[in-house]
């Protein structure tokens, strides 16, 4: 056993489904670990090698073909150092989330994860079968415990993996939501209270659909004191060393503690992150924003902007009569600040047309949402035609506060492809523009500080048909995220008649969310795979 032993940890973002290229990355960082940080093992994340999660692929006996011959690739490309590396392994019918030891181009040692979660976003027993075993390996004369990601959130494996080990390797695919890195270093603090052994934990970096995974590797010592921490949301390739101590016991070597971020800045990145690879990785040219001059619009173009590059962003002001000029204004000077492509086309003549073909068939009934919809529905079709046009995405801009409760139109503001601030509340909304100018102003103070307003109307605001933001987003975050009934939101300071109004709105409109595009997740309970309510139900909270 040597006195020091380095470590690389391969902070990095794998695609999912794509073995080959996965295979060929994990290979040039090993390489890259090992010319350039002379580390003596490279550890990757959780399933690394297809990318996570793989879902259904790992139902596909082709897949799993791909998954051993790129395995092989992986070992062939790695003999002159130590890898442990994340792959599903087939065993005797078997599949398991399992942590690769390779030496010397060699697999010579295989850790099943033994804690399989299946809640929130989770459905990894629809896939894999639990690992039973503790697997600690040898390298250059250390003794690594594994453990894969969930198996440090529930007692046993890592107290398992720490009997006659040194220290013991997490691997991760762990996604984020606000509060999560606390959240883990807090767990593992209380399994190294009962291991009592250092443990180095690697996160991936990626957006895989609704997900995001934030990265912030980072290294515990045996007394539950963080001695590392990698940035967050950047790939990054970092060096760990261990030294051994006075009795023999690995000791981390102090080195960067990267700051945590705040809220805002998280939030924001998170969403840059998401709807970067989300666009690179599904091969469209750019991205094409619907500019309404409101708040919704001008964040989600700041984020597309410092996502793609402005060059890959283009906007589009679409009035109508009920337009005000103020609102025509700001998007203009929101598209000058960020330096993106804006044409203005109104929807007036494709209006006049709808009204003119439906005349008869609307004979004698008033005026009312109908006429509001097929406004926003003017717009979905002028946006989706430009953007296929040009081979690029609409981006919708609607936030979770009108997703929870339907203030959307179906084929109209809710047409896209990806809607990068559907799980963020309007209060957060504000908040992240208020981040956002502070980064360099790109949204007028005015719009910022304007009332709401979806335009479809004469003298229509958002609070003549909602509750106020503050408000409407506590009993949201209430009965969404927390499950609490609604006796007990009123319980909590909350006016009966508006906790009752707005959860009644919450259920009928699940319909709604469920044709809405995907969106990153930053919240414990997003709308999407992580909150599955059926559309059909006779469940009311409140009936009648």
């Amino acid at each position: 056993m040597s006195d020091r032993l380095r470590i690389a940890l391969a902070q990095s973002g794998f695609m999912v489904g794509d073995v080959r290229g996965n295979a060929q990355r994990i290979v040039d960082l090993a390489r890259e670990a090992r010319e350039r940080l002379a580390a003596d093992c490279v550890v990757f994340p959780e399933l690394a090698l297809t990318g996570y999660p793989p879902e259904d692929l790992l139902l596909r006996p082709g897949f799993l073909r791909e998954v051993e011959s790129g395995l092989h690739q992986v070992c062939a490309g790695i003999r002159d150092i130590d890898a442990i590396v994340g792959v599903p392994i087939l065993r005797e019918g078997r599949l398991y989330n399992a942590a690769v030891m390779i030496h010397g181009g060699e697999p010579i040692a295989v850790y099943r994860k033994q804690h399989l979660p299946n809640y929130s976003v989770f459905d990894e027993k629809r896939y894999f079968d639990p690992g039973a075993q503790p697997c600690v390996v040898d390298i250059r004369g250390w003794r690594a415990g594994l453990t894969v990601c969930e198996d440090m959130w529930q007692p046993g494996p890592v107290e398992q993996a720490a009997v006659g080990a040194d220290f013991v390797i997490n691997i991760n695919a762990s996604p984020w939501h606000l509060g999560k890195r606390a959240e883990r270093e807090d767990v593992l603090r209380r399994r190294i209270g009962s291991a009592q052994v250092p443990v180095i934990y690697v996160n991936t970096v990626a957006g895989q659909d609704e997900l995001v995974f934030d990265g912030q590797s980072f290294v515990m010592d045996a007394h539950g004191t963080v001695t590392q921490r990698a940035p967050a949301w950047e790939e990054a390739l970092v060096l760990v060393e261990l030294e051994a101590g006075p009795d023999g016991r690995a000791i981390p070597v102090p080195a960067t503690v990267t700051p945590t971020l705040s809220e805002e800045e998280s939030v924001y990145r998170a969403l840059v992150l998401g709807v970067r690879q989300y666009v690179d990785r599904n091969n469209f040219e750019g991205v094409v924003v619907g500019l309404s001059g409101g708040l919704d619009s001008a964040l989600t173009l700041a984020i597309a902007v410092d996502a793609l590059g402005a060059r890959r962003v283009e906007a589009l002001m679409l009035p109508s009569r009920f337009t005000a000029k103020i609102s025509r204004e700001d998007a203009a000077a929101e598209a000058r600040a960020l330096g993106v492509l804006y044409r203005e086309i109104s929807i007036e003549p494709a209006f006049e047309t709808f009204l003119d073909s439906l005349r008869d068939e609307f004979a004698g009934l008033p005026p009312d949402v109908t006429e509001e919809n097929i406004q926003a529905r003017c717009r979905g079709v002028i946006l989706m035609a430009v953007a296929n046009k040009k081979r690029r995405m609409v981006l919708t801009t609607g936030n979770k506060s009108e997703m929870a409760v339907g203030y959307a139109t179906l084929y109209g503001d809710m047409a896209g492809g990806f809607a990068p601030i559907k799980d963020v509340p309007k209060t957060m909304v504000y908040r992240l523009a208020r981040y956002r100018n502070g980064l360099g102003q790109v949204i007028p103070q005015r719009v910022l500080e304007r009332p709401p307003s979806a335009e479809l109307a004469p003298g229509q605001l958002d609070q003549d048909t909602l509750p106020p933001y503050p408000v409407l987003d506590a009993i949201l975050e209430m009965y969404v995220e927390r499950d609490m009934a609604p006796a007990d939101i009123v319980a909590a300071g909350h006016d009966a008649e508006v906790v009752r109004r707005t959860v009644t709105m919450i259920d009928r409109n699940e319909y709604k969310r469920r044709q809405a595009p995907p969106g990153v997740r930053i919240s414990r309970r997003a709308f999407g795979r992580d909150r599955r309510y059926p559309i059909t139900s006779g469940f009311r909270s409140y009936p009648g």
